[in-house]
């Protein structure tokens, strides 16, 4: 992939909607991966070199600066500006209508960037869609889309989000804190929010208590679905040295294809939320030592860096985006 796999940027659109996305929130992927994409050696400025073409659009500043909270209609406005983002590149240049859209690529970690992406039926159906809320039951195709971390980056950095004690000074079982939203939550909250001293569930953190001082403290961080799929507490988890406990259905976990999350992470279905304990209880102090040290090894696949670094987020989302390209067959050129 390294010495053969380039990337065409679109140059057209303009600050704030493209080339351009948040860095330090929940959504900072898509910032992180448009900065580094775009001054990257992947990039290449001759679309005939090409293996993909990435739409340098942020769903997330689309939300901000587009979205009409009381309009009727509010998905219009964003959908149309997609649209219009993809006809024009589309009379401009011929590689779109050469593969209706099959080796292009977007990235979105906004909640809605499942839907806006129904802007054209051959965006959703076609393009590879690099995505946060990767939920099979809304779209997400695991064999031609993309699931990517929900990174949450306070100021833009790692600084200090990185490392943590070893097992044996880890005295509490099993943390959360987190509002209620979505449907998974309340039930986890109805189960555990006081229940048991080894299992620390909260709504609302108490001032006395630190978050991260809290999972640095923890064997597992439970890591629950909100309204969707995703949780920024899956690479909090991993970047602390605490083995994340997946409470969701339907989500397929960024890189699966190269990353066994069964060996460093435990995955729990909705309806087993009530045997969390004893499902924790049941890993032995020798196991969770090997579990926690593949996240310790795995970690690195979910850091941010400036300038990127091998086998970092950005270039596990290249590489994830490597592969489904490798399914597609484009007649014209490939059998030319």
């Amino acid at each position: 992939m390294e010495k053969n796999f380039k990337v065409f940027v679109y140059n057209e659109g303009e600050h704030p909607i493209f080339h351009h996305g948040p860095c330090g929130s929940i959504y900072s992927i898509e910032g992180n991966f448009i900065n580094r994409l775009e001054n990257s050696r992947f990039r290449t400025r001759d679309p005939e070199k090409a293996t993909v073409f990435f739409l340098p659009f942020s769903m997330t500043a689309m939300v901000h600066f587009i979205f009409e909270r009381n309009s009727r209609n509010h998905w219009l406005p964003m959908k149309r500006t997609v649209k219009d983002y993809i006809d024009l590149i589309s009379h401009r240049y011929p590689f779109w209508n050469r593969s209706l859209g099959a080796d292009h690529f977007m990235l979105s970690c906004h909640d809605w960037g499942p839907e806006l992406s129904k802007s054209l039926p051959e965006l959703f159906n076609n393009s590879i869609r690099a995505l946060c809320n990767a939920n099979t039951t809304e779209g997400f195709w695991p064999s031609k889309d993309v699931s990517i971390p929900e990174i949450n980056l306070p100021g833009g950095r790692t600084n200090g989000l990185v490392g943590g004690p070893s097992a044996s000074k880890r005295p509490i079982l099993a943390f959360f804190a987190g509002g209620v939203h979505g449907p998974v939550r309340p039930i986890l909250l109805e189960h555990w929010e006081n229940k048991d001293h080894e299992i620390r569930v909260y709504k609302y953190l108490p001032k006395s208590l630190s978050y991260a001082s809290m999972m640095r403290k923890s064997k597992f961080c439970i890591c629950p679905s909100g309204y969707e799929v995703a949780s920024p507490r899956i690479a909090e988890a991993l970047y602390t040295g605490c083995v994340p406990v997946l409470l969701n259905d339907h989500y397929v976990p960024p890189f699966s294809d190269v990353l066994n999350w069964k060996s460093f992470a435990v995955v729990i279905p909705v309806l087993e939320i009530r045997n969390l304990k004893n499902v924790l209880k049941g890993i032995s102090p020798r196991q969770y030592i090997r579990m926690q040290r593949r996240g310790l090894a795995a970690r690195h696949h979910f850091e941010v860096h400036s300038p990127a670094k091998r086998y970092d987020v950005f270039h596990m989302i290249l590489h994830s985006v490597w592969l489904r390209r490798l399914n597609i067959r484009l007649r014209a050129v490939d059998d030319s």
